[in-house]
């Protein structure tokens, strides 16, 4: 289940880049903890029923109103909890107000919303593991401190189909950590199950996702493609990691959508989003697959001649952002049409 924690992440959320790691000093404690309650709204980043940043449109003070779209997208956010003071322990507190903040502001803010016209947002709070259990030598501690995680993205998963869902086509969107959670938890309860029949597609990004591995559901081959999962990887024209890397992994070109491998111009990118929520650059990035990662170049921007690392995994969604949400509004479509 865990194939995709054996490896170090190599880059953190942009927020935390530069700040002093405090990371768990002792093994993982196994220490019974109440489940959590996933009928509170307080345990969800984002719902349909409160009002959130990933209601945010770019560039309008109008918020998104989802709650009469046909479409769920359930999305498991990234790691947050990468390390400041106070950040000791193998899992988050869910309760962490702060550590909250900083993920409405960040992941929900600028990934979550990508989805808001495409489909009703459910992003469930859960107790990550902390950023440093990707590259920690203590395996056991760290494959604990990431099954805690699974358990709660599971719980709240099963949760919405239980009380939320009501029969409703959805989407699964998550990044990094979410997608450590989110490829086993479509293999587990949707692969070859009758949930397959409501998955509309699934965007499983910043982590290797093998190609075959589900056995039921296949890549996405185009735009239009339904019932299918799409993952990504964005390096810098010429950068390819030394592990993790390979034509057995997944990497779906975010701008043309087809896996055959052809280059895609920046004419084709209709937005990227960076820290200025509200600014979209239009055609600033290209795209091409390449070893199981999508190449492109260093992104324009004011003081972009800053940006100097190559793995471009802090902005895996946000490079393309506007071409991600019309993709998921097309594929709501297409699934709609065809379930008529």
């Amino acid at each position: 289940m865990y194939s995709y924690i054996k490896f170090t992440l190599l880059l953190c959320l942009l927020s935390c880049i530069g700040c002093k790691t405090h990371v768990p000093m002792s093994a993982f404690q196994q220490v019974e903890s109440q489940a959590v309650d996933y009928g509170l709204l307080t345990h969800w980043a984002a719902h349909p029923d409160k009002v959130d940043p990933a209601d945010r449109v770019p560039g309008s003070k109008v918020l998104a109103t989802s709650k009469d779209l046909d479409i769920d997208v359930f999305f498991i956010h990234p790691t947050t909890y990468t390390g400041k003071k106070g950040h000791e322990s193998w899992n988050a507190d869910i309760n962490d107000q702060k550590l909250n903040k900083r993920t409405d502001e960040s992941t929900i803010l600028y990934q979550a919303s990508i989805f808001n016209q495409a489909g009703r947002v459910y992003a469930p709070r859960y107790r990550q593991a902390h950023i440093y259990a990707y590259s920690s030598e203590d395996k056991k501690s760290s494959e604990a401190a990431f099954q805690k995680a699974y358990r709660d993205v599971e719980a709240a998963f099963l949760y919405y189909m239980a009380h939320e869902n009501e029969g409703r086509p959805f989407i699964i969107a998550s990044h990094s950590q979410g997608t450590t959670h989110s490829a086993p938890l479509i293999k587990k309860h949707i692969d070859g199950t009758p949930l397959k029949d409501q998955l509309v597609a699934a965007y499983l990004v910043g982590m290797p996702v093998l190609k075959d591995y589900f056995a039921h559901i296949k890549p996405c081959e185009d735009e239009r493609d339904t019932q299918c999962f799409m993952a990504w990887r964005a390096y810098r024209r010429g950068t390819t990691p030394k592990t993790w890397s390979g034509e057995q992994f997944l990497a779906t070109n975010p701008l043309h959508w087809k896996l055959d491998g052809s280059y895609a111009d920046e004419s084709l990118n209709e937005g990227s989003v960076f820290r200025n929520f509200n600014k979209v650059y239009r055609g600033r990035v290209n795209a091409e697959a390449h070893e199981g990662v999508i190449w492109t170049n260093r992104p324009k921007f004011p003081w972009s001649f800053l940006f100097t690392r190559k793995n471009y995994h802090i902005v895996d969604f946000n490079l393309f952002y506007r071409n991600v949400q019309q993709n998921a509004i097309l594929r709501a479509q297409e699934y709609l049409q065809a379930a008529k």
